[in-house]
């Protein structure tokens, strides 16, 4: 069954519960399945509101959320990886009414060479210029 971590600096979310109730919901409707107990209350999601200081990226900025999301084996094609890290990336910028955090959340289900190719664009970009 989903569990949903999602980390991010104190007072990012004016709601917590609703972001974990709508997250919860978000999971279980991508993967598609039943709207039975068993899934309905073993689909859950967790607010880990941590001290600003807790969070940094290399600059010092500290504005960045975390979402996890661990599944059964086999739970998730790749399809379904990536509709739940759009939607749920989309999610955590509107329970914060930040539009610009969607930026900052560690979201998309990279793959390695996805990572790669990425990374290499973005240093011939910063070599040409």
């Amino acid at each position: 069954m989903p569990m949903i971590d999602v980390y991010a600096p104190s007072g990012t979310f004016p709601d917590p519960h609703g972001l974990a109730a709508r997250a919860a919901a978000t999971v279980m409707e991508v993967e598609g399945v039943p709207e039975i107990p068993m899934f309905r209350e073993n689909t859950a999601a967790f607010v880990h509101e941590l001290p600003p200081a807790a969070i940094s990226d290399v600059t010092g900025a500290s504005g960045h959320v975390r979402v996890q999301v661990m599944t059964n084996a086999g739970a998730l094609d790749r399809d379904k990886q990536l509709a739940v890290v759009e939607r749920l990336t989309a999610l955590v910028a509107e329970a914060a009414d930040d539009p610009s955090l969607a930026r900052r959340t560690w979201g998309h289900a990279h793959t390695n060479e996805e990572l790669v190719t990425a990374a290499r664009a973005e240093i011939a970009s910063l070599q040409k210029g």
